[in-house]
């Protein structure tokens, strides 16, 4: 559990400002100034600078300010996982890195010399994350601190007897009277025997999950719906994902969630939230970059020449867009180069009617050059290169319906390709998807995606070499 309120405000802005002085005198050390100017690559050419007392003084003030400055939007105190703490301490070190640099190019008496800049950065880029990472996992009450999530007053019952751990109280929607004002409407029932469990009983509504999260410093929550829905039940989970809190449930919600092999057999079992390491996360990340930013630019000739093309050919706009699903239930626009002329009435569907098609279409389809778009919502974090292939979201009601793990996919970023793609398995076939994208979640890491890109490409060129050989018998 993490401090809260004006604890958790109080140790930041101590700890930021205390680490920021330190880091300038430290910097100032002449044993680094040596070392960092000797031994470092292109800095070895600057020559030490050891600032006065004087010269110190305005150092140490200049820079405490810019970092506290800059770590204003941190000083709120708010439940995060540890990989998202580090991301988000060092950009706010990078901005006010930049910030201190900026003061150089003007001129400007108390200036920071480029050396103390350097020895800066790599101070607080070390020290600033651990000091957010440990206030914000240490515990200002004692103990765990957990709150039952649902709708279903019988569950909430079950999870009460099955739960042998503390609970703080219960989150559930009003029951909704008759008549009355809204805001005076009573909690869903809960019998004496289950009330008397909880520290607080009834802590709030569905809609104040968030809230209740922050206000009560929770750490876990036990999910306790009447069906695993897109709306309540996985919101509970994105809210418990966002905040980086323990998620668990009852062992009815198998069938549709990732659960932690660790769990146990129990009645209550642990939702495996984050399937992946971070050390995989961040290596998936970079590669996700590297890979989506290199083709964007190699390719940016191509996608010129098709953008020319497709407004020649003079048959709807040159991008086709549509709803899929992303994360926990949440959903995200895909973007493709139009292949197919518009509907009429506007675009509901993708099916590939005769009267719709056209010859460049054909070619975009055939050889894979229509995805191409998806390389950006690859860079901005919304698809990655390797994954679940997203699903059209109006259709994934007859997905679940006919594959009870469906909702597994949502667990981890969709991709543009995946272990589903180079098995040639489609949604046509969404029992046998779902167990290649299964299979693919518990098996990732950096060498399995590059064996799936490869092959993924290999396929791609196969394509490309049997359009060219149609057309030959043409």
């Amino acid at each position: 559990m993490m401090l809260t309120g004006w604890r958790y405000r109080v140790a930041s802005v101590v700890g930021v400002t205390t680490l920021a002085s330190l880091s300038v005198y430290v910097a100032n050390l002449p044993v680094f100034q040596t070392l960092l100017t000797t031994y470092t690559p292109v800095v070895n050419r600057l020559d030490p600078v050891v600032l006065d007392d004087s010269g110190l003084g305005w150092a140490v003030f200049i820079s405490t300010v810019i970092v506290l400055a800059s770590f204003v939007p941190l000083f709120r105190p708010e439940p995060r996982r540890v990989l998202d703490i580090v991301f988000s301490v060092e950009k706010r070190v990078v901005f006010a890195v930049c910030a201190m640099a900026t003061l150089g190019y003007f001129e400007w008496s108390h200036r920071l010399p480029r050396q103390t800049v350097i020895l800066i950065t790599a101070f607080l880029s070390i020290t600033l994350p651990a000091l957010f990472v440990a206030i914000s996992r240490a515990s200002s009450v004692g103990g765990e601190r957990s709150v039952v999530v649902g709708d279903d007053p019988a569950g909430i019952e079950r999870v009460v007897e099955a739960y042998d751990g503390p609970m703080l109280g219960y989150v559930a929607p009003p029951t909704p009277y008759r008549t009355g004002d809204p805001d005076e409407r009573e909690p869903i029932g809960v019998t004496d025997g289950g009330l008397a469990t909880f520290e607080h009983g009834y802590v709030g509504g569905l809609s104040r999950f968030e809230d209740v999260v922050e206000e009560h410093s929770i750490d876990s929550a036990i999910l306790a719906f009447e069906e695993a829905d897109r709306a309540e039940f996985f919101g509970a989970l994105h809210t418990c994902h966002e905040h980086g809190i323990d998620a668990k449930t009852h062992v009815d919600h198998v069938d549709s969630l990732l659960v932690d092999p660790t769990s146990g057999d129990g009645p209550i079992v642990d939702i495996d939230l984050d399937p992946w390491d971070p050390q995989d996360q961040v290596i998936k990340r970079l590669f996700d970059v590297a890979f989506a930013g290199t083709a964007l630019l190699v390719l940016a000739p191509v996608i010129l020449l098709i953008s020319l093309a497709i407004k020649l050919e003079g048959n709807g706009p040159i991008l086709f867009s549509q709803n899929r699903t992303y994360r926990f239930g949440d959903v995200f626009t895909v973007y493709k180069f139009r292949t197919l002329k518009p509907e009429p009435e506007g675009e509901v569907g993708t099916a590939f009617d005769d009267d719709r098609r056209t010859p460049l279409g054909d070619v975009l389809r055939a050889t894979h050059l229509d995805e191409i778009p998806q390389l950006w919502s690859i860079l901005v974090g919304d698809m990655s290169v390797v994954g679940p292939r997203p699903a059209q979201t109006d259709l994934e009601d007859d997905f679940e319906n006919e594959a009870a793990t469906w909702k597994r996919r949502w667990f981890v970023k969709p991709g543009l390709t995946g272990l589903a793609q180079v098995h040639d398995a489609t949604s046509q076939e969404p029992s046998l998807k779902i167990d290649y994208d299964v299979e693919y979640i518990r098996r990732q890491s950096f060498t399995f995606d590059v064996k799936i890109v490869l092959r993924q490409l290999w396929q791609v060129a196969r394509d490309v070499a049997s359009l060219g050989e149609d057309d030959e018998k043409t």
